[in-house]
């Protein structure tokens, strides 16, 4: 701006100090537009009839103002006043001069057009985008008071699973390890038949300890912990007083179906890694749900189990043979193998459940040495200073819960027209809409191709295209009327020469009007009172010549002076504007 201005004042004649402080002067001024912007408004509109290297400043400066001037009322009050004080100086510049009327209506087109048109746009623009991101704010409470009703609705949901689960599976299974202890110490009962009640007390045992932690699970989010010396025991082998539920529990699975009958074989290939938590529980459950299948689909038919360590996987595999004595009547959800799928896919692996090549039925699992990684759980609804892309999911439900990066609760990918993701969760400070390096125009403008991409008709795509192009046409007729306006103007104020020749000294003042142009146009401003010394009581006419100058800064005009009705005088001479 300050190179503007003083190029602006240099084209005008002007040299030395002059373009410096004007150079100074824009530079301070554009400065200062937005910590002061009414201030600013005010000064510059007031200065810029008599500085003309302000008037692009004026552009700038009523954009800023536009924006930055708090209220409707006091912005109101400051465009005023600089359209007040603009005038004035344009009426103190130009003062004596002809059509003072002219001229401050063109003064006047010209702070509207670039001072408080730019003002009024860049108001809408603010209160536009202001606006927006209100509603995104809203769109986040919204989602937030959405995620804490639905976990709310969870946690009643899994409580009431829990106890009913608690009342009914665990009052038949407490039923079954009462009664199978009482018949295991039976005298009546062989060693062989005393083996298998035993096998089937452990089972009921076991499972009435899982089923503890599932409904501990579910109704707190947490495992239910032990509970003393009168905690059932475990199987053998289980050194923390629980069942083993990784790998190293396959053997105890084993051993169990081999008392119980099973002809099964196990083997593992590789040197023993150490596994993730989740991975190792995930093979444990894909081992434990082949067994289930094989009792309940295929019973008595012999059954291998393999472990391989590999170098990029682990792999567990249950197969079972083929066998002609398939059992009627078996209960089955289809639920458990639908279970190893998700189980493992929450891992970053793979199971394959189907028939084998040589017969029979195969379960299979390919697992990562390290699963994905999960993160706990941080509630930023409870604490505003947690960043929630820090925090992790967005679980209100759990307090204790981990999941995987892969599986989030919401999905807030596009919550709001391309919101972002910490938008989406309530990030503090400004909402962000769209990708981080786009600016407000890309992000707004994206969200409306969308929109308009929703229509059936892309109906926001053609009003916008509509708006522009008859904002187009109106601009074309203006500055159509404007060029019109302007060459009649400048043909009321210019002569040849050969005009200036032929009229006399001492003809009468109508004769000589009639054959000029009248003078009264904006083109003659600046070139009255300039030349030689007007004749005592006269009236002079002053008028341009279609020649040019000898260089740009100076114009040659013609003066006709009239006094008691007569050309009393005709001067032709050289302007500075």
């Amino acid at each position: 701006m300050a190179l503007l201005a003083a190029g602006t004042q240099d084209l005008l004649g002007k040299d030395g100090w002059a373009l410096v402080v004007v150079a100074v002067g824009s530079a301070v001024l554009s400065l200062l537009r937005r910590r002061l912007p009414a201030t600013v408004l005010v000064v510059t509109s007031f200065l810029a009839p008599f500085v003309p290297g302000f008037l692009a400043l004026l552009i700038l400066i009523g954009w800023s103002a536009g924006r930055y001037i708090a209220g409707a009322g006091r912005a109101l009050a400051a465009f005023t006043a600089a359209y007040v004080l603009n005038m004035a100086g344009t009426v103190a510049e130009a003062w004596g001069q002809q059509r003072m009327l002219t001229v401050v209506f063109i003064s006047t087109l010209y702070f509207l057009g670039t001072t408080l048109a730019p003002g009024l746009a860049n108001r809408y623009w603010t209160q536009r985008r202001t606006l927006l991101h209100a509603l995104q704010e809203r769109n986040v409470q919204l989602l937030r008071e959405r995620a804490m009703v639905v976990g709310q609705a969870r946690m009643r949901e899994r409580q009431r699973i829990a106890q009913d689960m608690h009342d009914s599976l665990g009052h038949q299974l407490a039923l079954i390890s009462v009664h199978t202890g009482a018949l295991e110490v039976d005298p009546n009962l062989t060693d062989r038949q005393r083996e298998a009640v035993a096998v089937l007390r452990n089972a009921s045992v076991d499972a009435m300890h899982e089923l503890r932690e599932v409904v501990g699970i579910l109704r707190d989010g947490v495992a239910a912990p032990d509970e003393g010396p009168g905690a059932p025991v475990a199987p053998p082998g289980d050194e923390t007083g629980r069942a083993a539920r990784g790998t190293a529990g396959i053997e105890g699975l084993v051993a169990a179906a081999r008392s119980a009958g099973t002809t099964i074989g196990l083997t593992r290939h590789g040197d023993a890694k150490a596994l993730a938590p989740a991975v190792d529980h995930a093979a444990y459950r894909i081992v434990q749900e082949g067994l289930t299948n094989a009792y309940k689909h295929a019973p008595g038919a012999p059954i291998s189990v393999e472990v391989r360590y590999e170098p990029d996987a682990f792999v567990v595999e249950v197969l079972n043979e083929e066998t002609t004595d398939r059992p009627t009547g078996v209960v089955s959800g289809g639920q458990g193998l639908t279970g190893l799928h998700e189980r493992a896919r929450l891992v970053g692996g793979i199971v394959h459940a189907g028939p084998a090549d040589s017969g029979g039925f195969r379960v299979a699992g390919v697992l990562p040495y390290g699963a994905v990684e999960a993160v706990p759980y941080v509630d930023p609804f409870a604490d505003p200073g947690v960043d929630p892309d820090e925090a992790g999911l967005l679980n209100p439900y759990a307090a204790s819960y981990t999941a995987p990066h892969a599986a989030p609760f919401v999905d807030a990918a596009d919550d709001f027209r391309q919101q972002s993701k910490k938008a989406s969760l309530g990030h503090r400070g400004r909402v962000a809409v769209g990708p981080s390096d786009w600016t407000v125009t890309e992000r707004e403008l994206a969200m409306a191709m969308k929109a308009g991409r929703g229509r059936s008709t892309g109906g926001g795509i053609a009003i916008g295209c509509g708006i522009a192009f008859a904002a187009l046409v109106l601009l074309l007729v203006a500055g159509g009327f404007g060029v019109f306006f302007m060459m009649s103007s400048v043909s009321k104020g210019i002569i040849d020469p050969a005009e200036y020749d032929a009229v006399k000294v001492g003809q009468s003042e109508q004769e000589v009007r009639d054959r000029l142009p009248s003078g009264d146009t904006l083109a003659t401003t600046g070139l009255h009172g300039k030349g030689p010394k007007e004749p005592e009581g006269s009236k002079c006419l002053v008028l341009m010549s279609t020649e040019m100058g000898d260089d740009v800064e100076s114009e040659p005009v013609f003066r006709f002076c009239f006094k008691d009705g007569k050309l009393i005088e005709k001067k032709s001479y050289d302007v500075v504007r």
